[in-house]
């Protein structure tokens, strides 16, 4: 595909939208060892994911390295996963060796079961009256006919998102409010994962990085007090000994700089740096990204190889990443 026929996010964002996630699938996991199979395999103290509550979580290989980064939603004595449609079927044949532990537990994709991206609090006012106040911070949920509202981040420019995990046929009055909100393309709601600050892998980038060079610990997919996982003892040596050296920045860049692509190298005077993890072409010409880059090289001029005249620009995230508040505070 050339660069001029990729797909196009509105920019700036619509305040109210909705948007079919067709790049995403719904997971099950259903039976008695539901829990323990999940506390071992994923950063997140699996008992935290409530119907009340949905946090986000990674899975790893014993070096630390995620191929799976997810949210968790409760749904009676179910949990269901998000996982990208070019990773679930990979995912899922790696974690059922695990699965085989546990008798009578069963981990498959709902076919009945979809997730619809919510951009604005008026989008999720239509299905919950006032999302600002039931669901006020990230990770909140909210189960609500045949399916959960979950509060997602929101961008940096202080869009507010949601994302509705639907799991069975919609009532006619939930059907109707989803029906009247604007439609959107799936660019459009990537767009705002970037804005949001939210990685996603795919083939190019799974088993990349530690959990914290994504940024997975600010948007809260990692638990640090929480018994042995796979991978938990790179993970926790990042974390407890001060060893993360870059972590995940957002960019942006003129759209003849492009196209800007997952696992696409960026330099500072010619040197490897880091790398792009998500990228979006943007209604204005212009591309954004989340890279992971080295934080001593962060504020330099960072160029792609294809494009060595034109510097990135570095934009705001919506969260602080304490480890690198930490160490600006001690190189002063």
């Amino acid at each position: 595909m050339s660069d001029t026929e990729l797909p196009t996010a509105t920019w700036p964002l619509p305040g109210a939208a909705r948007i079919a996630l067709t790049d995403q699938v719904i997971v099950r996991v259903a039976g008695a060892g539901t829990d323990k199979f999940l506390q071992g395999q994923f950063s997140q103290e699996i008992a935290d994911a409530t119907e009340k509550f949905s946090p986000r979580a990674a899975a790893c290989s014993p070096k630390g390295r995620a191929y799976c980064l997810t949210r968790m939603v409760r749904e009676s004595d179910d949990v269901l996963m998000a996982l990208p449609e070019s990773l679930a079927a990979e995912t899922i044949a790696h974690l059922r060796k695990y699965l085989m532990l546990f008798r009578g537990t069963s981990m498959e994709i709902d076919t009945d079961a979809a997730v619809i991206g919510l951009l604005g609090e008026s989008a999720a006012g239509a299905m919950t009256g006032d999302p600002a106040a039931r669901l006020p911070s990230p990770g909140d949920s909210l189960a609500i006919a045949r399916g959960h509202l979950i509060r997602t981040m929101d961008t940096s420019e202080g869009l507010a998102r949601f994302e509705f995990w639907q799991t069975g046929e919609l009532c006619p009055d939930t059907a109707k409010a989803l029906g009247a909100i604007q439609q959107e393309t799936l660019a459009t709601w990537q767009a705002s994962e970037i804005a949001a600050g939210v990685p996603s892998l795919g083939p190019e980038t799974r088993e990349s990085y530690v959990p914290q060079m994504l940024n997975w610990q600010a948007l809260g997919g990692v638990h640090f007090k929480k018994g042995c996982y796979t991978g938990q003892e790179v993970i926790a040596r990042m974390h407890f000994l001060g060893q993360l050296k870059k972590s995940l920045f957002r960019f942006s860049c003129p759209a003849e700089a492009g196209p800007l692509a997952p696992g696409m190298v960026l330099t500072r005077a010619g040197r490897s740096v880091g790398d792009i993890v998500n990228s979006v072409r943007l209604s204005d010409d212009t591309y954004q990204c989340l890279a992971v880059v080295r934080h001593d090289a962060a504020d330099s001029q960072l160029v792609t190889e294809n494009a060595p005249e034109m510097p990135l620009t570095r934009l705001a995230l919506p969260y602080k990443v304490a480890e690198r508040e930490q160490k600006a505070g001690t190189d002063t």
